[in-house]
């Protein structure tokens, strides 16, 4: 028996001795719906495997499916992800038609979309239509986050964030702009609050930026980021790191157990992570948005696997 099939029933032990019982969702409060892994970047820790020769997308038949979903049940908030979600031509409609329903949307964005030719008015798009923008910056550092997501993106980055700002974003009373952090390697992110004071003190200081929040996330051992693990032949030591640090105190904050995400072709996942590994909900639910049944969905049984560590580990991925 290996030591990543080990980590698979460790982590199943490890729920069953806390809660008493298997990983259940408490309701829905976030509808995640992954548009595509078409994105204009391809970067090095990217769990999706996003990219610009990526074919995946989400059609017009499936968005519509989405947005009856969204219009027939409580679920407060759509969170928008991809590749790069802003790439899917249903985009716009998706969002506009969601804030007439008078649901809070989020857009996952990696800020140098703005940059490509047609997508030059989405910091406007968003002010207008009153989005909240979650915006991936892996460092405050230049050098840093080039060195993932390619050389001049750093810049990109800070000239859209600056844009942002002038539009009210990150401003007391303005549109909400978060910042989500990834560390560079096979290690586990420090204190969110702790780096959430040198964000804001280093983009204030260097660049005048200024922001809501700073997310931070271990790296999942999926996608491009457990091929790196391999090919670097880190893979049984960052399981041990993530194993190491399991935390229950995180369990009631797991995403999991707050929102269902939904594949670009509309399959039905716990989570993104799920939907990459692909493992659907529970058997006994409807697998499809095409069958969603809010009742059954919301007290559902988590599917568990070895990545399960990566959300559990010191402060967790909330």
């Amino acid at each position: 028996m290996g030591p990543e099939t080990v980590a698979v029933h460790g982590f199943q032990d490890r729920v069953l001795a806390h809660p008493g019982e298997p990983l259940r969702a408490t309701g829905i409060e976030i509808l995640q719906v992954n548009l595509g892994f078409l994105c204009n970047m391809s970067c090095k820790h990217c769990h999706v495997g996003g990219g610009p020769a990526r074919k995946e997308m989400m059609e017009e038949k499936t968005v519509n499916e989405v947005l009856s979903v969204l219009g027939g049940n409580d679920i407060p908030t759509l969170d928008l992800t991809g590749g790069a979600p802003e790439l899917n031509p249903h985009f716009r409609h998706m969002v506009r038609r969601a804030k007439e329903l008078g649901r809070r949307v989020m857009v996952r964005t990696n800020l140098t979309i703005f940059f490509e030719e047609g997508m030059e008015d989405l910091p406007e798009f968003y002010a207008e239509n009153g989005v909240e923008v979650v915006a991936s910056l892996p460092y405050y550092i230049e050098s840093g986050v080039d060195r993932v997501r390619g050389a001049g993106t750093f810049k990109k980055s800070v000239t859209a964030l600056k844009k942002l700002n002038r539009l009210g974003y990150g401003a007391e009373g303005g549109g909400i702009l978060n910042l989500v952090y990834n560390p560079q390697g096979a290690f586990l992110p420090p204190g969110q609050e702790t780096l959430e004071d040198e964000y804001k003190r280093e983009l204030k200081k260097n660049f005048g930026i200024s922001f809501n929040k700073l997310y931070t996330f271990a790296n999942m051992p999926i996608g491009r980021f457990r091929d790196f693990l391999r090919l670097t032949g880190n893979i049984d030591r960052y399981m041990e790191t993530l194993t190491t640090a399991f935390n229950p105190a995180t369990f009631d904050g797991l995403m999991c157990r707050h929102l269902i995400s939904v594949g670009w072709d509309g399959t039905l996942y716990d989570c993104d992570f799920n939907l990459v590994l692909g493992l659907p909900v529970d058997e006994s639910c409807p697998g499809h948005i095409s069958e969603f049944d809010y009742s059954r969905l919301s007290r559902r049984k988590i599917a568990v696997d070895e990545h399960c560590f990566g959300c559990t580990a010191g402060h967790g991925s909330t």
